[in-house]
């Protein structure tokens, strides 16, 4: 079984146990979240929309990695260099409820 969650502005597939990165939630580590379903897919293949519930429980949170933003204009004098670090939470799926 599987769902698809939305969180951030993203969708995502999950299933039970997996571990993923998601937009920075204001929650502490260790907390549980609760998302609704988007689309939930059960074992015996049939599909529900907007239905169900998945489980999960806040593991960490982090930056990601360094993204480097840099503007050029030729011939104009005009360099930018700026660097981007996004913040994330990393999440547990615990449960998916239909």
């Amino acid at each position: 079984m599987y769902a698809v969650i939305k969180t951030g502005g993203k969708q995502y597939r999950v299933e039970k146990g997996m571990k993923l990165k998601v937009e920075k939630l204001p929650y502490e580590v260790g907390q549980t979240v609760e998302f609704d379903a988007l689309m939930l897919r059960k074992d015996d293949g049939t599909v529900e929309l907007n239905k169900g519930k998945v489980i999960a429980e806040v593991v960490a949170h982090g930056r990601g990695k360094k993204i480097i933003v840099f503007k050029y204009r030729p011939k104009k004098n005009y360099k930018r260099w700026k660097g981007h670090r996004q913040p994330y939470t990393e999440i547990e799926i615990k449960d998916i409820l239909e």
